[in-house]
């Protein structure tokens, strides 16, 4: 096979680099501060607080499964595609801001929960109109290349938006800025380094990728027209059975990896008694080893092929996942969790990879709507089986048992599916 030179244009580099302003939200907010600082601080004991923040879980998952077709087609309907990422991401860091108001407290902990909740649907909506530019950025032989290089950026941003709140904001005793212990904000004000970081570096995408050539038409008819044609493309998927497994499959396994984002810290803070001090610590490794991680399987994802580095990726995470549950010991859980990170990066920006290669073109948009409906429409049931599990067993051990299940389905599933596009 000849290998082409890749073209790192602008549009490319713009693309990638959203991913660096986007992953400070799921890193900082959902996955290692503000989650463990709910369940710690906020809520009345861990394993309630496991259990709030899969119920808040659930309701998002349920408004960005009904959202995100509908959304993508009136993108591909309308060319609003640049103004819906533009409002989605300003959602995120509006909503992500006001999180700083919730006080360590159980009566802040509907505030907390709706304004935590509201940012994942605006965050979660705009990686709709994100991932459908790929293919528009960087010519098709190099997407896998791409799209490995930008989930490696995003956790160089993670994990440089975590070393800032810990060496401004977490670590300093007296707190820098005037913050005050007693009443967390120190820890809080992580949520407002979130929202300028996600402003101030969001932007190049914005200006550097233009929306697609082609007809406009307006909003509300646009929004009427995406209704038939979500309605055609779901109507539709018996008949592409390949896409239809790759979405059944994602399905189950992004079930998984959401639930192992929203409540890694959780468990680590419960289980293994970790400080904030240590979860920003244990973040910032993760994240290395995740973005290692990613940029290394995107230059392999070409030649492996998008299908064959999702499978790895999921059957490495299964086999360490039942490690990291089966030890007591707070080393060993650092170090099959930093290996585990290897493999998180990968099957998400190959799963991204694999729909694009798949999709038919010119529903780009729309299809990658139904992407982030396979991701969400059962999204409810990751944290809601793992709430109800931690809540009739008492045990956060249990309740994240319930990951590996879900990893395991999406396996077997996505075995069965020829990437060969639709």
């Amino acid at each position: 096979m000849r290998h082409h030179p890749w073209p790192m244009n602008r549009k490319a580099i713009a693309w990638a680099t959203f991913d660096w302003a986007n992953s400070a939200f799921p890193t900082v907010v959902s996955t290692f501060v503000i989650a463990a600082y709910f369940a710690q601080g906020i809520a009345p004991d861990p394993a309630t607080g496991q259990a709030e923040w899969g119920w808040m879980q659930t309701v998002a998952a349920v408004a960005i499964a009904v959202l995100s077709p509908l959304l993508g087609a009136v993108a591909d309907r309308g060319g609003h595609r640049r103004a819906l990422l533009a409002a989605c991401t300003l959602c995120t860091a509006v909503f992500t801001g006001l999180t700083w108001y919730a006080e360590p407290d159980p009566s802040w902990t509907l505030w907390a929960l709706v304004c935590v909740g509201l940012a994942t649907v605006a965050f979660e909506l705009g990686t709709v109109f994100y991932n459908a530019m790929l293919p528009e950025v960087t010519t098709p032989e190099h997407m896998g290349r791409l799209s490995g290089l930008a989930w490696g950026l995003g956790y160089a941003g993670g994990l440089a938006c975590l070393g800032v709140a810990l060496v401004l904001l977490v670590q300093p005793n007296p707190p820098l800025f005037g913050l005050d212990r007693e009443v967390s904000e120190h820890v809080r004000a992580t949520a407002l380094l979130v929202a300028a970081w996600t402003v101030v570096f969001a932007w190049p995408v914005l200006l550097a990728v233009p929306d697609p050539p082609g007809d406009r038409v307006p909003m509300r008819q646009a929004v009427t027209a995406c209704v038939a044609e979500t309605h055609f493309l779901l109507r539709g998927l018996p008949r592409r059975p390949d896409m239809l497994r790759f979405l059944i499959a994602r399905l189950f396994y992004t079930d998984g990896l959401n639930t192992l984002f929203a409540f890694g810290a959780i468990y680590a803070a419960g289980v293994h008694g970790m400080t904030f001090e240590e979860i920003l610590l244990f973040g910032i490794a993760l994240n290395v080893t995740a973005g290692l991680g990613a940029a290394g399987f995107g230059l392999l994802e070409d030649r492996l092929g998008s299908k064959r580095t999702v499978m790895v990726a999921l059957m490495s995470m299964i086999v360490l996942g039942a490690g990291l549950l089966a030890t007591d010991s707070k080393g060993w859980f650092w170090g099959l969790a930093m290996a585990l990170g290897i493999f998180m990066g990968p099957a998400q920006a190959a799963s991204r990879t694999l729909m694009a290669r798949m999709a038919p073109e010119g529903e780009m948009t729309a299809h990658f709507g139904l992407f982030a409906l396979s991701g969400r429409i059962t999204g409810f049931l990751g944290p809601a089986v793992l709430a109800g599990v931690t809540a009739a067993t008492g045990s956060q051990r249990a309740g994240m048992a319930t990951v590996l299940i879900f990893l395991a389905l999406g396996a077997a599933v996505l075995a069965t599916v020829r990437p060969v596009r639709c």
